[in-house]
């Protein structure tokens, strides 16, 4: 049997045989290719679809989980398609550089720059540390840039050297060049804008190097902690482990809770104001309020956050337990004085201090007044003593030291709490992690009731956390009082509040403020990516598209003119049909004239 038999590529290659058997049913197996096709690859476009839209959240997570422990591996300095940028943090004790990478943006307007801290050869996160603060500058303003230079020659080696001129540098100074006068600060930033580009290829400019308040690092902190649990993210919105605010239609951020040695910060997001508030508390409300737009374009309102953020000096856990000892200390000195008494004067009439725990003796000094104190380890006691520290004021929407508080909705609220607060409950407690304020409670009680020969015993045998040491078993006591009321009766926590959770790392990871500086001063950078991608995205989409269009236009140019042969075929074969009927009875006439002509015979 005859075939015709032909190839084409596109993209694959597809290979046809049509029998000469019918013209007909040529005609069907043409036209049944050419459904068959793209039935084939709508198909094949379903199922790819169907197996995308429906990965499971055990997928999603464990692809974060993966996405988790990349992050913790040493940074590729050969791949050409990394950014870098660096953040000084300019402390009150001393200065530290982070240096943070990112790849090219993912072409999603609603993400930021997805930063990581960069990590050497040894996995290890790319840091260093000098001492002491850049205040130690305020008299020698033209040796700012000197007492930099460390910082930066340890960030120039690491970040590859064709990328120094397109790597942004912020040094960004906080407490410790706050208290200096303004004049003082004046004098070390220029130092600092004017001799550092001459030696380091940074991108920098005087508008990146600033003492920030209190108010913006503590946004900072708020942008880093959301951020790497991907509270900003707007896909996978059917993960069980984050929710979801339906009016704005974004994922939840969470708040955060810090308190140090000295000072103490909350930051939450609040939605917009429905209450009536006196002039006093509106104008107060909008000094602690900050909004700020988190999208790379500011059409994009769907990422203006609007954070109450404030920061109380003299109420972190060492700052506290000072003022409290003053307390006692004038308490009792007074009392002496008007009762006759000698509490507290010798070692053999101490001062019975309930935030002790049972036996611990200690001395509390102040210019050169001595007290004696031994431990007594009433904890219910303990916080009673230490409400006046709160400075409450008796308006409902006051805080610590007499404060506006934006209320929170404790029913749909998350929080963090770092240092004192995952120390107070990890470090000798070892129940950090979700908070139980009963739990947390029962937990205190126990421990301060304790003798301190006991607890220095288990203290030998290490029973307690690897991070506890002396000076957090003696004032354990104070602290988890003073971390308590400041929960609870400070910030008006609920006291079965469930879903504040305590931590020191969040994946492993430390989350400082200055990852938060750094997305939110790149926070316009993906704009120009996404302009950048979209000419080479429309050139690319132009090629793959007059691409695709050529091989199809041949496959169609392919089908007309097969279609045209078999057209002129059919057209051959009905003439040679046609012609065959017509040439039938003249056949007939040429033997009738003939064969009577072969009879006649013809005479001579």
């Amino acid at each position: 049997m005859a075939r015709i038999s032909f190839s084409y590529l596109c993209p694959a290659s597809w290979y046809f045989t049509v029998p000469t058997v019918s013209p007909f049913l040529r005609q069907r197996v043409a036209f049944l290719g050419l459904f068959f096709i793209p039935c084939l690859l709508l198909l094949l476009l379903t199922m790819d679809l169907g197996h995308r839209g429906t990965s499971s959240p055990q997928d999603r997570q464990y692809e974060r989980y993966l996405a988790r422990v990349g992050d913790l591996e040493a940074t590729n300095t050969e791949d050409p398609n990394l950014n870098y940028g660096l953040v000084v943090d300019c402390g009150s004790s001393g200065s530290r550089i982070f240096v943070y990478f990112w790849p090219r943006h993912n072409g999603n307007p609603h993400d930021l720059l997805d930063i990581k801290q960069m990590r050497d050869r040894n996995s290890q996160p790319v840091v260093k540390k000098i001492k002491p603060g850049i205040s130690a500058m305020a008299d020698t303003p033209e040796h700012a840039s000197d007492y930099l230079r460390p910082l930066l020659s340890f960030a120039a080696a690491h970040v590859p050297v064709k990328k120094h001129k397109e790597t942004p540098l912020y040094i960004l100074c906080t407490a410790g060049m706050r208290l200096l006068p303004e004049r003082q600060q004046l004098a070390i930033l220029a130092d600092l804008v004017k001799d550092l580009p001459l030696e380091f290829d940074f991108l920098f400019s005087q508008s990146q190097a600033e003492v920030i308040s209190g108010k913006q690092e503590g946004v900072y902190a708020w942008i880093g902690i959301n951020f790497v649990l991907g509270r900003f993210d707007h896909e996978d919105e059917s993960d069980a482990d984050t929710s979801l605010d339906s009016a704005v239609g974004r994922r939840r951020t969470v708040g955060i809770l810090d308190m140090g040695g000295a000072s103490l910060q909350i930051a939450y997001e609040v939605p917009t104001s429905t209450s009536v508030l006196s002039p006093k508390q509106e104008e107060e409300a909008k000094i602690l309020l900050a909004e700020f737009n988190l999208g790379c374009d500011v059409q994009h309102t769907e990422h203006v956050y609007r954070v109450y953020v404030t920061t109380f000096l003299g109420f972190g856990g060492n700052f506290a337990r000072q003022r409290y000892e003053e307390l006692v200390l004038n308490e009792t000195l007074n009392k002496n004085r008007l009762l006759g008494q000698k509490t507290g004067l010798s070692p053999d009439n101490p001062f019975l201090d309930p935030c002790l725990p049972v036996g611990l003796t200690d001395v509390v000094e102040r210019n050169s007044q001595v007290l004696h104190v031994r431990g007594k380890g009433d904890w219910a006691t303990c916080r009673t003593v230490l409400s006046p520290l709160l400075a409450r004021s008796n308006t409902s929407q006051a805080s610590l030291n007499g404060i506006y508080q934006s209320p929170i909705d404790f029913n749909n609220s998350e929080f963090y709490g770092f240092s004192e607060f995952f120390y107070c409950t990890e470090d000798v407690l070892r129940i950090g992690g979700r908070y139980h304020g009963p739990t947390f409670a029962k937990a205190a009680q126990d421990y301060c009731g304790m003798a301190w020969s006991v607890l220095a015993q288990r203290f030998k045998n290490g029973l307690f956390s690897s991070h506890a040491d002396e000076h957090r078993l003696k004032y354990q006591c104070f602290k988890s009082a003073w971390m308590y009321q400041v929960l609870h009766e400070g910030f008006h926590f609920p006291y079965d509040y469930p879903n504040l959770q305590t931590a020191q790392l969040v994946y492993d990871r430390e989350v400082q403020w200055t990852l938060g500086a750094i997305l939110y001063k790149t926070r316009f950078l993906p704009l120009r990516d996404l302009r950048q991608g979209g000419v080479r995205q429309a050139h690319g989409s132009w090629f793959r598209l007059s691409f695709v269009y050529n091989h199809y236009l041949f496959f169609a140019c392919t089908l007309v003119v097969l279609l045209a042969i078999v057209l002129y075929l059919l057209r051959i074969h009905r003439i040679h049909r046609r012609q065959t009927r017509a040439s039938a009875p003249l056949d007939l006439l040429w033997i009738e004239q003939v064969v009577p002509m072969m009879g006649v015979q013809v005479e001579p």
